[in-house]
């Protein structure tokens, strides 16, 4: 198998504010495996939070492509999954490439290849027969961030989104004076009656903020808060979850298992970022953990392309809160094959994750 790396610039169609950074732009390498004429793609973008940067995770998915290359086929390297010590958003990349090229050898789509074995199993020949009843390809109506803005701009961008059919309205809180985040909320309340609303603090909130906040959250009519208190202390969070009136989801505070089986039946649900566990098995593996516990799942995304959301969106159908917007936020979307601009993303049948490109960009050999 061969390996080569592209290195392109996502930038966001408007500055993305939450409580503790602004973002306009992330760099994208996207990883492709070659093997017997077929190709298989995955993304891992740039994250200051995680501390990945562009010459770093150019430097991982290098070493990574070399290590494919001691695998005779994707089949077999996609069973082993060797992830060494790299980061989660390099193994989950590398992942998603495998499984696309898998199912374009199979004449799977993904979520078949997932759904057909265990999480710690994938296909071991091309042509795997098809299963006798064909389920239905994931979909999920799809949260759509709006980051702090004022009120009246908040508003019009929540009446936009219900125009087009979106349903769901997550909205970034923690600025300065937590007025301006009521009254944002109030607003978007206003304007979009309909929609279900998450709040997202990023940790911004103390415990006393927090126990003062949440009623009046409460009475908007907020459905779930995401990470309302900075991350580190899970005991702090689930002593929270246990007194709030909303349910709080788990996110900067459940990166690995062994996070989320900690906070298992102590929190209200966990965000699931592939680029944070490390792709689709461990996303299945912690679904599994959660299973019956009280503890829901919800799956998010960073901010990246339609390339780096499919692998999740062909999960979509497991989680209760499906924040799968990121590929929405960029000002040109270079890849296509997820939808989400009427507020459902969806998987298709076609084999892989498939998505297609529509631009390329700057190529090196690995």
């Amino acid at each position: 198998m061969k390996a080569t790396l592209r290195t392109v610039r996502l930038a966001l169609a408007e500055p993305l504010r939450i409580s503790r950074s602004t973002m306009t732009a992330r760099d994208a390498v996207w990883f492709t495996v070659e093997h017997e004429g077929l190709t298989g793609h995955g993304e891992a973008v740039t994250s200051v939070y995680y501390g990945l940067n562009t010459a770093e995770l150019e430097r991982q998915l290098y070493e990574a492509g070399l290590d494919l290359g001691h695998f005779g086929d994707p089949e077999s390297a996609l069973r082993e999954r060797p992830a060494g010590d790299r980061p989660p958003a390099v193994t989950a990349a590398v992942e998603a490439a495998l499984l696309d090229l898998c199912g374009k050898r199979s004449g799977l789509p993904v979520h078949r290849l997932l759904d057909a074995k265990s999480a710690r199993t994938a296909p071991s020949t091309p042509g795997t027969p098809s299963a006798s009843s064909t389920p239905s390809a994931p979909s999920a109506r799809t949260a759509r961030t709006i980051g702090i803005v004022p009120a009246e701009r908040a508003a019009a961008q929540a009446r936009s989104l219900a125009d087009r059919g979106f349903t769901v309205i997550k909205v970034k809180a923690g600025a300065p004076d937590p007025e301006d985040d009521l009254d944002r909320v109030r607003a978007i309340a206003s304007a979009a009656p309909r929609a279900r609303l998450l709040l997202d603090p990023n940790g911004a909130w103390t415990s006393a903020e927090a126990l003062q906040l949440l009623p009046r959250y409460a009475e908007l009519g907020v459905e779930a808060v995401e990470q309302p208190l900075a991350p580190g202390d899970q005991e702090a969070l689930a002593r929270l979850a246990d007194r709030s009136p909303l349910p709080l989801i788990a996110d900067e505070d459940a990166v690995t298992y062994e996070d989320v089986r900690r906070l298992a039946g102590r929190v209200h649900g966990v965000n699931v970022k592939l680029a944070k566990c490390g792709g689709p098995y461990e996303a299945l593996r912690i679904a599994e953990l959660i299973a019956g516990s009280g503890t829901e799942l919800m799956l998010g995304c960073l901010t990246a392309s339609t390339l780096g959301l499919a692998p999740a969106v062909h999960l979509a159908d497991r989680a209760r809160w499906a924040d799968l917007d990121g590929h929405l936020l960029l000002a040109d979307d270079p890849w296509t094959g997820i939808g989400g601009a009427d507020g459902v993303v969806r998987a298709s049948e076609l084999p892989g994750l498939g998505v297609r490109e529509r631009r390329v960009g700057r190529e090196d050999a690995a």
